[in-house]
């Protein structure tokens, strides 16, 4: 059970003779991550992390997650970009975008992510959906400065101490932060929250499968012991000594990169299922912070369909040829639902009478691979076997190496973001923050 990587629809678009020529690079982009010796390398120690993850950390994780489930309806998760996106994304994969209402029917705690924005509007929306409700806080920040999840653990902190008073608040209260300095360590010390690491060497958007999304997923009631045993299984593929082409990673990042030095600039990730939406916005944050700089990179957009088909479908059909597609598949049907009998036939569905909906998904998706790829776009196509948690730890730390493979075959530094930082600066002017008003 692992990533499958198709070419099914690229042979109109890249020769093997093109990926011969790019195997050499990617190999030894390949060779210096496990070597540890890049650009970058201090924060490459999500390259590990599926086998060198704290034991005890991951015993108290599942510890915490049971608290939470056993005296919490809500949970409020508080953090922005690396800090939330991995967290919801394994939780709506897995579960679905209906995952509150099902955890209510499973005896599970509602999930709520805030401090993604500034929007006052949506703090207060889920302040109304816990209503008088019993509730627990994880904060998640390395620093606890960064402006929107500060003020929301402002806003929830106060409402959490008024709700139970101070002492008892603390004991809901769970911080991941750095485990040596900042604003949040300091505040969670100084009223004894329980604490998780957020790892040195591991950048927010390669940290889903750290302290950093675990908890979450945990009080989600998904199994994180199999979602690192997927991932261990994709870093001991990466790491094995075999032809580089024998492995998905390696395989994506070069055929992504030829399309891209032929102009391709835009890589849209589609899927068939509507519970993708959030893993495709986590893999747009991993795409986007580790290649976009040095006026180089692939630009990283997603859409569901067959839902966008009937949007920007006709652009991608039609339009300008500047983007490529990459599908992810589930290959074994997560609905038995078919298509039911009907008093008459005025719908002219009759001929797909009793047919599985995941055939007509799957009709879908191979027209429409067939009628872009015949319109000049090319499409890569990834399957996992199932829907479940040990494939998706797998395809998470395929994307994550493919990505560090094809920053380096672009010379640059996939492991830092100093863009992110440009508009935190203005914001803080324009806010008159001490030391930024000049």
């Amino acid at each position: 059970m692992k990533v499958t990587f198709k070419k099914d629809y690229l042979k109109w678009f890249v020769d093997d003779s093109e990926v011969e020529l790019l195997k050499p690079a990617a190999g030894l982009a390949r060779d210096t991550l496990l070597a540890r010796s890049g650009v970058g390398n201090e924060m490459e120690d999500w390259l590990t992390l599926p086998t060198d993850y704290d034991q005890d950390e991951f015993a108290r994780i599942l510890t915490a997650a049971e608290k939470i489930k056993s005296d919490s309806k809500v949970l409020v998760v508080i953090g922005i970009g690396g800090s939330y996106l991995g967290a919801r994304a394994v939780i709506e994969f897995l579960k679905s975008e209906f995952h509150n209402e099902q955890a209510v029917k499973a005896g599970l705690p509602e999930i709520y992510f805030v401090g993604t924005s500034a929007s006052g509007r949506y703090i207060d929306d889920v302040i109304d959906l816990i209503g008088d409700r019993d509730f627990s806080i994880n904060v998640i920040s390395k620093s606890g400065t960064t402006t929107e999840p500060a003020i929301a653990f402002r806003v929830f902190k106060a409402l959490i101490e008024k709700k139970y008073g101070k002492d008892a608040a603390a004991k809901r209260i769970f911080a991941t932060t750095d485990a040596h300095k900042g604003a949040l360590l300091d505040v969670a010390k100084e009223n004894g929250y329980e604490r998780f690491v957020v790892p040195d060497g591991i950048g927010g958007r390669y940290s889903v499968l750290s302290a950093v999304g675990l908890l979450p997923i945990a009080v989600a009631g998904i199994d994180i012991k199999k979602l690192m045993d997927g991932a261990k299984s994709a870093q001991e593929d990466f790491a094995k000594d075999e032809d580089i082409l024998a492995k998905p990673s390696i395989l994506y990042a070069i055929y992504r990169n030829i399309l891209y030095r032929k102009g391709f600039d835009v890589e849209t990730i589609v899927g068939y299922e509507p519970q993708f939406r959030y893993l495709f916005e986590w893999w747009k944050q991993l795409m986007a912070e580790s290649e976009g700089k040095d006026n180089k990179g692939i630009y990283p957009t997603s859409a569901i369909f067959s839902t966008d088909l009937h949007s920007i479908g006709q652009y991608i059909q039609d339009g300008k040829k500047i983007l490529f597609e990459t599908i992810l598949d589930i290959t074994k049907p997560i609905s038995d639902r078919v298509v039911p009998q009907a008093d008459d036939n005025t719908d002219h569905l009759d001929y797909i009478l009793n047919k599985p909906m995941k055939d007509v998904n799957e009709a879908a998706l191979t027209a429409t691979a067939q009628a872009h790829t015949s319109a000049g776009v090319p499409n890569i196509l990834l399957q996992l076997d199932d829907l479940d948690e040990f494939n998706l730890g797998n395809l998470i730390y395929f994307f994550e190496a493919a990505v560090a493979v094809s920053g380096y075959l672009n010379a640059i530094n996939p492991f830092n973001q100093p863009g992110v930082e440009v508009y935190k600066t203005n914001m803080f002017r324009i806010l008159g923050k001490p030391g930024y008003t000049d």
